[in-house]
C-alpha cells in the first residue's frame, strides 16, 4: 500500500498533505525531520544529550502581512487581533523569508490576521517572493482588486488567489462583511476577476464561501445566515470567470484560543442543516459552467458525514508545527488554528531572521505543546498527516532516500 494511504482518512485532494510531503521536492526535509525525531526520542529514553534540530525551516508558511482590515465581518475568527498597532518592518520580514527559503521554504500563503492587500508594499512583496522561486497564494476579501491585478503578472502556474465573499447577493454581502467603503458591492469585487485572468491566465481564482446558519455566533454577536445563497453565489462565481467556489463551515474560537467546528449548539437541527447544505450543493453543481468546480472542503464533508469528531483525536506531538508555521506582526505561531494564542507562540515576528533561535523555539513547542489536549476539540485538517508522521517516527525501518510519491509541484500546506 502506498505510504500516503496507510491509515489515513479520506480528505479533499488539496488537503492531502501526506501525499504532498512525499513529493521528491519535499521528501528530503521530511526525512531529515523524522530521523531527528527518532534520534531525539532515543536520546530521551537513554538519558543522553539531545540532538540539535537539523538546519531546516518550515516548508510552507501562512504569512499575515498586516493585522489591518477594512471589513468588520460578524463571522471573523480573528476579530480579537485585527487592527493592532504591531507592524512588520519590511526589510526584517524579507530577511526572515530569505533565511527560511535557504533552509527549504517552498510556499507562502499571504492571508490574515488582516487584509493582505492593505500592506503598503503588497505588489512589491509578491514580486520579492516570486524572485525567491516560492509558490505564492493570496487569501483576500477582494476589496482591492486593483492591487491583485497589479500583482497578477508576477504569479506563476500553481499559484492561486482566493476571495472570501461568503454570499451571493449584495445585500447579504453587506450585512455579513460591513466594508468600510459603504458603496462596495459584490458586483464590483467580482468584476475584477476577468481583468485579472486576462492579465495572467495561469493564476487560479477561487471564491470562498463560509457557510453560516442560525445558531452560530461570535461571542454575543449573532451570525447572518447564508445557506440560501449557496446556489446564487455559485452562479455568480461561474459567470464572473472564477475557477471554483469552495464551501466550508463556520468556525468558532474557544476560550483556550483554538478554532473549532462546534455544531453541538444546533445539534437538534443539525441534520436539517446538513440536508439544506447538500441540496444546495447539488443544485449549485447543476447550475454552473462545465469547467467550473463546486468544492466542499474537508471540514464541510466530515461535518455532513457525521465523522467530524474523528478528526479531533490528535497525537501528543503536532509534527506539522515544524513543517508549516504562521508568521504575523504579533509573532510567529505553530498553527493557523492558534493564530495569536500565547501558548502557541514560537517567538516574535522575525524569529526566523536567526534560524538557530527559531529551530530552538520550534523544538520547545514540539516538546511542550500537547496537541492531544490543546487541539482536543479542533477538527484538524492535518490530523491524518500528523498520525502518518507519528507512525513514521515510531517505525523501525529506515526511510528511503528516494521519494515514494510523484511530483505535483504543489507545496502549499
Amino acid at each position: 500500500m502506498h505510504a500516503a494511504q496507510k491509515g489515513r482518512k479520506a480528505v479533499e485532494r488539496v488537503h492531502d498533505f501526506a501525499a504532498k510531503l512525499q513529493q521528491p521536492s519535499l521528501w528530503p526535509k521530511v526525512v531529515d525531520y523524522v530521523r531527528w525525531q527518532r534520534a531525539l526520542r532515543k536520546a530521551q529514553q537513554d538519558g543522553k544529550q539531545l540532538p540539535e534540530m537539523p538546519d531546516i525551516a518550515p516548508l510552507s508558511i501562512n504569512l499575515d502581512l498586516t493585522t489591518a482590515c477594512n471589513y468588520a465581518c460578524d463571522h471573523c475568527i480573528d476579530w480579537d487581533i485585527l487592527n493592532s498597532k504591531e507592524k512588520h518592518a519590511d526589510d526584517e520580514l524579507r530577511a526572515s523569508i530569505e533565511r527560511m527559503a535557504e533552509r527549504g521554504l517552498r510556499s507562502v500563503i499571504l492571508i490574515g490576521g488582516g487584509e493582505p492587500t492593505l500592506y503598503p508594499g503588497f505588489v512589491d512583496f509578491v514580486a520579492f517572493l516570486k524572485k525567491l522561486s516560492l509558490s505564492v497564494s493570496v487569501v483576500t476579501n477582494g476589496s482591492r482588486g486593483d492591487r491583485i491585478l497589479a500583482a497578477a503578472p508576477h504569479f506563476t502556474k500553481g499559484d492561486w488567489v482566493r476571495l472570501s465573499l461568503d454570499s451571493g447577493s449584495n445585500d447579504v454581502f453587506q450585512r455579513m462583511h460591513h466594508p468600510s467603503k459603504k458603496s462596495l458591492t459584490l458586483d464590483e469585487i467580482c468584476s475584477w476577476v476577468k481583468k485579472i485572468k486576462t492579465a495572467n491566465s495561469d493564476l487560479e481564482m477561487g471564491f470562498s464561501f463560509v457557510i453560516t446558519w442560525v445558531g452560530g455566533s461570535r461571542g454575543d454577536v449573532k451570525i447572518v445566515e447564508n445557506i440560501h445563497e449557496m446556489v446564487m453565489a455559485s452562479k455568480r462565481a461561474s459567470d464572473a470567470m472564477f475557477d471554483y467556489i469552495s464551501f466550508k463551515p463556520f468556525l468558532e474560537r474557544q476560550e483556550n484560543g483554538a478554532e473549532v467546528m462546534d455544531p453541538a449548539k444546533t445539534e437538534a437541527e443539525l441534520q436539517a442543516v446538513v440536508a439544506r447544505i447538500q441540496s444546495n450543493l447539488d443544485e449549485a453543481r447543476a447550475s454552473v459552467r462545465a469547467d467550473f468546480k463546486v468544492l466542499a472542503s474537508t471540514n464541510l464533508r466530515v461535518l455532513m458525514s457525521g465523522t467530524w469528531k474523528d478528526y479531533t483525536r490528535q497525537p501528543k506531538t503536532c509534527h506539522m508545527q515544524m513543517l508549516r508555521q504562521v508568521v504575523t506582526p504579533l509573532g510567529t505561531y505553530n498553527c493557523p488554528a492558534h493564530r495569536g494564542v500565547p501558548k502557541a507562540m514560537l517567538g516574535d515576528k522575525d524569529v526566523w531572521a536567526v534560524p538557530p533561535a527559531a529551530q530552538h523555539e520550534t523544538t520547545r513547542l514540539l516538546k511542550d505543546f500537547d496537541a492531544s489536549v490543546e487541539c482536543g476539540e479542533v477538527t484538524c485538517l492535518y490530523n491524518s498527516t500528523n498520525w502518518w508522521l507519528e507512525e513514521l517516527v515510531n517505525a523501525s525501518a529506515d526511510l528511503p532516500d528516494v521519494a515514494p510519491g510523484v511530483e505535483q509541484r504543489d507545496w502549499f500546506l
